[in-house]
């Protein structure tokens, strides 16, 4: 019998052995870097409930994808037995990723009696790390970072036990045995203290910062009810305003903070433990300082050992905050964390388990129902997603920004963890040594490696090296990949209308693209709509002050003399800016040209007061958003309208009706939350007239939305139902 899915680190080897022993079958199984491999012998009738129960009661962790079963000569076994992992050329094994403290080692830190009483590093086949500790397949203590533990008799016992929940669990450890604790100040000397833990918290309730070392890096922790303690967290990592993850003890603690749903509080509840984004209570004793401007709190369950001790002694929400600078990876071991984290952490709880992959928390948010995952990490990579095709071996490398890479052979792409931005060494080494790993675990070989269009990104270059190596690179245009990685994940195979709306990505004409209508299917791809063209002062660096993209766009479309129409955008722009900016639009120096919905939102965002400079990715779009929530019921009932030529066979969508809208009900004094509104019902009504349009043209009933703007709830809320309204399938 072969076995594949996500069978090993999950207990699948001492379900079996249980299984069989019980129906009394001799034979074994074994774990090899493939799959898991089981051979039973007995009675007909014995053999045939095994096959039929094996699948059906597997341990809650393993993910069955397919059970191959053939028949062999007996070999008059007299016992099942566990073999030896071995290691087979070819395909290579699933890999669970980490996975939260079960209930049952939940029981033993609170159990006084129990010798794991308080012990930081319980865990058991049911949970505890797995992807962040393994080095290579098969998954056994030797190809983890706890092979230098050496398992004392006590846990050793456990481990040999069939009847264990710890039988051939292989982070196994105790206080005993296994990896510690110790506190650090500042300056990296070791603090002594009876309870590492319990002097965490006191000096959590200090108002100092705690670096902890987790799972997959080290996270920062404050007390997120202090508005001056996340104020000096926020000067000291530099993060004026991106707002940071909240952790509290338990899901009844959740809902005095957030309004959750039933299913938002299933996801907080899951394996995977992910931070949530729910609405936040106005009555939450959590400081708004956490999350800034914003109506959603990102929330999250202890998901560790550690988690769970320091919120019995810390009794108030914790901010828990990746060990970083923006956009870095997460910092993973003591003596980097030590330089790194220098002068933003007070002290650090580190331990002397390794750490061989970085890990962050996952995002996810739950609307109208279905789930959005904004950040694919801890609990969910590296779980493949399954194609409906056959892949040959490829790599594709990613983006610059917000970077993940997919490994994809077979029937399975393997979607990596949030790397980061690729703009430090640092990211670039995380970036390199995860790319390793997963060719490892997964054994692809990539015959193909696909990256971007743009030729100045860090992971073109990272492709192109091995065109010297007799690989074959792909250049792929930035919105067509947006598109097929949401028919992938959907498994559609026919043409699409892929509706992709972000911030920006190369075009095929050398202009940067982002509020795109294509026609296409996972090879080809035609441009049958955009946004029309504006001029983008400065580029990139125009995202950061949103009144300057303001100030272009009203020039290039009404004149000079309208930008007089908002006083916000007349308080921001100094005269000098002025003559600058106009001199860009007229010239064109440095001012490429964009047809990005995200500069859209941008530019909105700046004319109607919300946001003139931004500290993060989306910051004015986002808090834009917030005040349309305050309106969204009675947009219908005041809708801008978008303008829509023909340019060929092109659909091009002016901007300028909007705009002129917006200036206008500015100047009059609308309130902001209206207009944020109307921005978001024009940009629904318009998506489906342009789709309608096109799908009149090619017969196409099917529509893929994706890209940056779509992780915006209102959107993702009115653009699906109302396409669907419209009789398309999205």
């Amino acid at each position: 019998i072969r076995v594949e899915g996500v069978v090993q680190g999950v207990g699948f080897r001492p379900y079996v052995y249980r299984l069989a022993t019980e129906l009394g079958l001799a034979g074994w199984v074994r774990n090899t870097s493939r799959n898991v491999r089981i051979e039973v012998e007995g009675p007909h009738d014995k053999v045939r409930e095994f096959l039929s129960r094996l699948p059906a009661e597997a341990p809650p962790l393993a993910h069955i994808h397919d059970v191959a079963v053939g028949d062999s000569s007996p070999c008059n076994a007299t016992r099942f037995e566990i073999l030896e992992s071995v290691f087979e050329e070819g395909g290579g094994q699933l890999v669970s990723p980490d996975i939260a403290t079960c209930p049952a080692c939940l029981a033993e830190l609170g159990d006084d009696a129990d010798r794991r009483y308080r012990y930081p590093f319980t865990n058991c086949t049911n949970c505890g790390p797995r992807f962040t500790i393994i080095t290579d397949m098969p998954y056994d203590r030797p190809s983890t970072t706890m092979a230098a533990f050496t398992m004392c008799s006590t846990c050793r016992a456990e481990y040999d036990d069939p009847a264990n929940r710890r039988f051939h669990a292989q982070p196994n450890a105790c206080p005993v045995c296994g990896p510690s604790l110790r506190l650090l100040d500042g300056d990296g000397r070791e603090m002594p203290c009876g309870d590492v833990i319990v002097r965490a918290a006191t000096l959590l309730s200090e108002g100092r910062i705690v670096a902890l070392k987790g799972l997959g890096g080290f996270l920062l922790a404050c007390d997120a009810t202090v508005p001056a303690v996340v104020r000096e967290l926020r000067a000291r990592k530099q993060r004026p305003s991106k707002p940071f993850a909240v952790m509290v003890r338990n899901v009844e603690e959740a809902r005095l903070h957030c309004e959750l749903t039933p299913e938002e509080e299933s996801l907080l509840l899951s394996p995977a433990a992910p931070i949530v984004l729910a609405r936040w209570r106005r009555e939450s004793s959590i400081c708004r300082d956490t999350a800034p401007g914003l109506a959603f709190l990102g929330i999250m369950l202890p998901y560790t050992p550690l988690h769970h001790i320091l919120l019995r002694e810390f009794s108030r929400p914790l901010v828990m905050t990746s060990g970083n600078l923006s956009e870095e990876p997460i910092t993973a071991e003591t003596q980097e964390a030590l330089t790194r984290l220098h002068g933003i952490a007070d002290y650090f709880v580190s331990h002397n388990r390794p750490i061989h992959s970085q890990y962050d928390d996952s995002v996810l948010m739950l609307v109208g129902g279905t789930t959005h995952m904004l950040r694919r990490a801890r609990g969910y990579a590296p779980y493949p997603i399954e194609l409906s095709f056959d892949s040959p071996p490829v790599l594709a490398v990613g983006p610059q920004t917000k970077n993940t890479f997919c490994l994809a052979k077979g029937r399975r792409a393997f979607v990596s963890q949030h790397i980061g931005d690729l703009d430090s060494v640092e990211t670039l080494d995380h970036f390199e040594h995860t790319v390793e790993l997963y060719r490892r675990l997964f054994r692809v070989d990539p015959a193909v490696i696909a990256h971007d269009l743009h030729p100045d990104y860090a992971s073109t270059s990272f492709a192109r090296r091995f065109a010297g190596e007799g690989l074959v690179t792909r250049a792929v245009q930035h919105h067509h990949a947006h598109i097929v990685s949401c028919m992938a994940e959907n498994r559609v195979d026919e043409p699409v209308i892929g509706v992709a709306f972000d911030g920006s990505g190369l075009g095929s004409d050398g202009h940067i693209w982002g509020g795109e209508f294509l026609v296409c299917d996972a090879s080809v791809s035609r441009r049958a709509g955009h946004l029309e063209y504006l001029p983008l002062p400065g580029g990139d660096t125009a995202t950061l002050r949103p009144y300057r993209i303001a100030a272009a766009y009203v020039a290039t479309l009404f004149g000079e003399q309208h930008l007089g129409r908002s006083r916000f955008l007349v308080d921001a722009l100094t005269d000098d800016e002025r003559r600058v900016v106009l001199r860009q639009v007229d010239t064109g120096l440095n001012t490429p040209l964009t047809s990005s919905m995200g500069r859209l939102f941008d530019c909105v965002a700046a004319l109607a007061g919300v946001r003139n400079t931004i500290d993060y990715d989306g910051q004015a779009a986002i808090e834009l958003e917030m005040q349309a929530h305050r309106y969204a019921g009675v947009a219908a009932a005041h809708r801008y309208a978008f303008g829509l030529e023909r340019a060929g066979d092109v659909h091009v969508v002016k901007v300028a009706p909007l705009l002129d809208s917006v200036l206008r009900d500015v100047s009059s004094g609308v309130a902001t939350p209206l207009i944020a509104a109307s921005l978001h019902e024009a940009v629904t009504h318009m998506t489906v007239d342009v789709c309608t349009h096109i799908s009149q043209e090619t017969g196409i009933r099917t529509i893929a939305l994706s890209g940056g703007v779509f992780q915006n709830r209102i959107l993702i809320e009115t653009v699906p139902a109302r396409l669907r309204d419209a009789g398309f399938r999205v």
